[in-house]
């Protein structure tokens, strides 16, 4: 959503966080295939494929529901970095945590369907 501020044309915070989103999923997803190996290469590989669908998808439904793309952000945020987090050596605990992402973009895509069916 753009706006005017004192004269000044700002942008879309939500939308620039979805795009850089999309950046690091590439980041991981090189990383996995190029630098890592084993489990790790199987996390980022995971992460940077969930990130990267649902950064596009949240930048594409981001015009008819905020509120769905913002939990699809969130949702990559915490399902993709606790993955990227045990990856890069942090604890194993952070694999209880994981779900929560998951969880948080279930309900984005289930937010989205909601919209469509009220014709929104």
């Amino acid at each position: 959503m753009t706006t005017v501020a004192r004269g000044r044309t700002t942008g879309d915070p939500l939308a620039a966080l979805l795009a850089l989103s999309g950046a690091v999923a590439v980041i991981a997803g090189a990383y996995g295939a190029h630098g890592a190996g084993g489990k790790a290469a199987e996390w980022l590989s995971t992460g940077a494929h969930y990130q990267m669908i649902h950064a596009v998808a949240g930048l594409v439904i981001l015009a008819k529901s905020r509120g769905a793309a913002g939990l699809m952000l969130l949702g990559a945020l915490i399902f993709s970095g606790t993955l990227y987090a045990m990856a890069l050596g942090g604890p194993r605990w952070l694999g209880a945590v994981t779900p929560l992402g998951g969880l948080a973009m279930i309900l984005g895509w289930a937010w989205i369907a909601i919209v469509y069916l009220r014709g929104r």
